[in-house]
C-alpha cells in the first residue's frame, strides 16, 4: 500500500512539474530599431512550473541564408556560422544548456556549432547550438563573428570561461505554431526560424 501511495505521489509531483508555453508579445523595446523590425512580431515565452517565466525568445522573420556547409554532424547547413538569427530574454536568473547561470537580462542568439577537437566528443547529437551574448553588446545584426570572436563575446553572458550556450537543431516535419515539447528531463521549444523549423533547448543540462 505504501508503495502504491508514494507512486502516486511521484506522478502528481510530476504532473505539476511541468513547463508550459505562452506569447511573449512585441520584441524588446530596448533592442535596435533594426533588429526589432527583423525579428518575429511575437515571441515565446518559456513558464517555470512555479508560474513565473524563464525565458522568452524571438527569432528572426527570415532566416539567415549562405552557402551550404560541408561541415559533418551539422543539421542547419545553410545559416552561415556566426549568423544572428533570434533574441532571448532572461526575466530572472536563467541558465544554459551546460548549467552556468545566466543573468537576468536581454541577449541576442548566434548561430555556431562547436569544433571537431576531441573536447566536445558526445555532447550532442549534432554540432549546432545557439551562443547566448549581451545584447548591448551585440547590436550589428549583419554581422558573421568567427568562432573564437564568438566564444570571447558569450563569456561575457557566462561570466565563465565556456560561453553560454543553447542546443539547436533542424527538425523534421513541416511547420506550424510554436509548442513546448518534454524529452526526458529536457523541454524543447518547436519553432519556425522564418521557413525553417527548428529545436532549442530551453530546459536541460548536459550531463556527460
Amino acid at each position: 500500500m505504501r508503495k502504491v501511495v508514494l507512486s502516486a505521489c511521484l506522478a502528481v509531483t510530476a504532473a505539476l512539474a511541468q513547463y508550459k508555453l505562452e506569447s511573449a508579445g512585441a520584441p524588446p523595446a530596448d533592442l535596435t530599431p533594426a533588429l526589432r523590425e527583423a525579428l518575429a512580431k511575437e515571441g515565446s515565452r518559456v513558464v517555470a512550473p512555479e508560474g513565473k517565466p524563464f525565458c522568452e525568445i524571438w527569432l528572426l522573420r527570415k532566416a539567415p541564408s549562405g552557402p551550404e556547409t560541408t561541415e559533418q554532424n551539422v543539421s542547419l547547413t545553410t545559416i552561415p556560422h556566426g549568423a544572428l538569427v533570434g533574441v532571448i530574454r532572461f526575466p530572472a536568473r536563467g541558465a544554459d544548456r551546460r548549467g552556468q547561470v545566466v543573468r537576468p537580462g536581454v541577449y541576442t542568439l548566434r548561430y555556431s556549432h562547436y569544433p571537431v577537437d576531441g573536447a566536445h566528443q558526445g555532447v550532442a547529437p549534432q554540432r549546432d547550438f545557439l551562443k547566448i551574448i549581451p545584447a548591448a553588446q551585440d547590436t550589428d545584426l549583419n554581422a558573421t563573428p568567427g568562432y573564437d570572436d564568438l566564444v570571447k563575446m558569450s563569456n561575457e553572458a557566462s561570466g565563465t570561461s565556456h560561453p553560454a550556450i543553447l542546443g539547436v537543431w533542424k527538425r523534421e516535419g513541416a511547420g506550424g505554431p510554436p509548442e513546448l515539447v518534454q524529452d526526458g528531463e529536457d523541454w524543447i521549444l518547436r519553432v519556425m526560424l522564418g521557413d525553417v523549423p527548428v529545436g532549442i533547448l530551453v530546459v536541460g543540462i548536459f550531463h556527460g
